[in-house]
């Protein structure tokens, strides 16, 4: 069944290969004959040949094209159907591209090789990043599609930092990718109430300047008016750099708590600097923590006790004005809209791991920049539930 398709598939692409050669300018495109060439789908590698043209481009210089390969728009992606691009995409997400390339050639009726696999997610990755950029320019110019309003935005951003190599596939410094995420509230309906309403994810390796036009363009790619806007992040230097200097911002409890957890030894002291947070006693802490750091200073060198007491306080400190939940700082809030609920925010590291960690940390894998990147395009796409539908953009 699947020689049959292939037979099928290849007398329509040489059939239609003939229209377009009765049918073209005979002046402007001249016939030099037909090359052999074949296409990757599902049930198998087709084989076919098409003519290929000489004409001549604009600035008057000889060109060779294939007009078959133009009415298909084959340049969008390759040689590869569409249906064929998507279950390469989805595997790939999920396992190595080792792994993914047999996969697809034990169920297809097809060889693929670990390196088509990595091509056609390179040429993803690239045709999503291309999609970011026109998305700033469009905010940029003041056409930006966003026609939703909601009362509050959530936002949150965090970094998962990934082993690299050069372009040796030599080890090299860790890097930190970026990942977000805006949501509207919780589904009230949910059970557990655990299920995000409107999630939409952003995820690179760009420097922070360039990720947050990416992420004010995909904020105004969908809203077009936006009550208050709720940023919740770690402390780290690029989070803070918000577009909008109304956004409330708030320190993330899991890395707060995290920290204290880091830099005091001593259980008790932990206890009671966690107790005068939740009792909102911000000044009390932090000159707790002072005089901890003070009572537990050493002489002997080794002795780092003192000294990670500083750094929580300086962290805490510098993060001063984030340190409550946006619940309890007396701001008058909009209403939550029909269907959902406000509740403590801290999801991103659940979404770092399902979306990020999963597929790029771990069994000894190494990244370069840009494949780090393009993979990252990959799996955010897929995690917004819009991985196919770009996929079908650049394939044909």
């Amino acid at each position: 069944v699947c020689e049959l398709g292939r037979m099928i598939t290849q007398i329509i692409l040489e059939n239609y290969d003939d229209e377009l050669a009765k049918e073209r300018d005979k002046k402007a495109y001249r016939d030099k004959g037909k090359r052999e060439t074949s296409i990757k789908t599902v049930y198998g590698e087709v084989e076919y040949s098409r003519r290929v043209y000489r004409t001549e481009s604009e600035d008057g210089k000889a060109a060779y094209i294939y007009l078959l390969d133009q009415a298909m728009q084959m340049e969008k992606i390759g040689l590869i159907s569409t249906n064929l691009a998507e279950k390469i995409a989805l595997t790939v997400t999920e396992a190595p591209y080792r792994v993914s390339a047999d996969v697809i050639s034990d169920t297809c009726g097809q060889t693929i090789s670990h390196g088509g696999v990595w091509n056609l997610i390179q040429q993803l990755g690239e045709r999503i990043s291309e999609e970011e950029e026109y998305a700033v320019q469009q905010m940029e110019a003041d056409q930006a599609e966003g026609k939703r309003a909601v009362g509050i935005l959530f936002e949150e951003m965090d970094g998962v930092w990934l082993r690299m190599q050069d372009s040796r596939h030599k080890k090299a410094p860790k890097q930190e990718m970026k990942v977000f995420t805006m949501y509207e509230g919780w589904d009230a309906d949910s059970p557990k109430r655990s299920s995000l309403v409107n999630k939409k994810m952003l995820a690179g390796m760009e420097k922070s300047g360039s990720f947050h036009q990416k992420r004010e363009a995909l904020i105004e790619k969908i809203y077009d008016e936006i009550g208050q806007r709720i940023l919740n992040g770690d402390g780290g230097s690029w989070i803070k750099e918000t577009y909008d200097p109304e956004t409330i911002y708030q320190l993330d409890r899991f890395h707060i708590y995290k920290e204290i957890k880091k830099k005091i030894r001593d259980g008790v002291a932990q206890d009671q600097i966690r107790e005068m947070l939740e009792q909102k006693k911000v000044d009390e802490m932090l000159e707790y923590i002072q005089i901890y750091a003070d009572s537990i200073e050493s002489d002997d060198a080794k002795d780092k006790g003192s000294e990670k007491a500083r750094e929580l306080y300086r962290y805490l400190y510098n993060n001063k004005e984030g340190l409550l939940p946006y619940q309890e700082r007396g701001i008058e809030l909009p209403e939550a809209g029909e269907g959902i609920v406000y509740k403590n925010m801290g999801v991103q590291e659940s979404q770092n791991c399902t979306t990020i960690t999963l597929r790029m940390k771990h069994r000894r894998m190494r990244w370069s920049e840009n494949g780090a990147n393009n993979m990252a395009k990959a799996l955010y796409r897929k995690e917004n539930r819009e991985l196919i539908d770009t996929i079908e953009r650049y394939t044909d």
